[in-house]
C-alpha cells in the first residue's frame, strides 16, 4: 500500500506541475488552484507512504516520478524538445525508480 500511495502522489506531482505552467504564473485562477490543491495532496500522501518506506526512497522515487512524468507531459502537452538523448536520461530516472523499489526493505 505505501508504494501505491507513493506512485499516485508523484502522479498527483505532475498534475500540480503542469497546472502551474498553464497558470502562467498563477494568473489563470482556475489553474492555479488546481495546482495548490494538487500540491497539498502530493505532499500528504508522501507524507503518509514515507510512514512505511525509508524517507530516501520515498523521496527520491517521488521526485523522480514527478520528474520524469512532469518531463514527458511537457513532451506530450507543451512540444518540448524530445531529442535522444532527452530521452535516454529520463529512462534512466524510471531505471532509478525501478532500481529502489527493487531494493527497498520496506512496504
Amino acid at each position: 500500500m505505501p508504494w501505491l500511495l507513493l506512485c499516485v502522489a508523484g502522479i498527483f506531482e505532475v498534475v500540480w506541475a503542469l497546472a502551474m505552467k498553464a497558470s502562467d504564473g498563477f494568473t489563470r485562477l482556475g489553474m492555479g488552484a488546481l495546482s495548490l490543491g494538487a500540491m497539498a495532496v502530493s505532499v500528504g500522501l508522501l507524507a503518509w507512504a514515507l510512514r512505511s518506506l525509508p524517507v530516501g526512497t520515498g523521496y527520491a522515487v517521488w521526485t523522480g516520478i514527478g520528474a520524469a512524468g512532469t518531463a514527458v507531459m511537457g513532451i506530450l502537452i507543451f512540444g518540448e524538445p524530445h531529442n535522444p538523448a532527452r530521452l535516454f536520461f529520463l529512462a534512466l530516472i524510471l531505471a532509478g525508480i525501478v532500481g529502489l523499489k527493487l531494493t527497498s526493505q520496506s512496504g
